[in-house]
């Protein structure tokens, strides 16, 4: 469901809300090692959710990019929707065009409530909920 672009940008993003803040900024060479995106990758992504207010960054000797408190109050799903769109997330399975609930594809009914309860959760969840469970050890990024 997700695309491998959205799967780094949400370990960036997770990986940044758990270790900086205004005073502490990581450089992409920082966060490449740790969250197992290439650099030049991980940049693009990064300048993406930077654009959309997703995260913050500053430029010059001290800069970096990082997360406020206001960055962490963005839903996940917002990540998401900045580097794949919605399209990915709310398409057919089956990658049928006119799948509907009024002309569903075989998978549709079975596939929905499902994808349905999961966007709901993405929209609703922050990214400071999530990163709560990496930060008092329920969940993890890498090993």
């Amino acid at each position: 469901m997700l695309s491998n672009s959205s799967k780094y940008a949400l370990k960036a993003v997770l990986y940044l809300a758990n270790k900086t803040d205004e005073s502490h900024k990581l450089m992409v060479k920082d966060l490449s090692e740790p969250t197992q995106v290439p650099k030049a990758y991980l940049a693009k992504l990064l300048q993406a959710l930077s654009k959309q207010n997703i995260i913050s960054a500053t430029k010059g000797p001290k800069g970096g990019y990082y997360l406020t408190k206001e960055n962490k109050e963005n839903p996940v799903y917002s990540v998401i929707e900045v580097i794949d769109g919605n399209q990915r997330l709310e398409a057919c399975v089956l990658g049928i065009d006119e799948c509907n609930a009024q002309h569903p594809c075989p998978l549709h009914e079975y596939v929905n409530p499902t994808r349905t309860a999961l966007l709901s959760t993405l929209k609703k969840m922050t990214i400071a909920e999530l990163s709560l469970d990496l930060s008092n050890g329920a969940s993890f990024l890498s090993r």
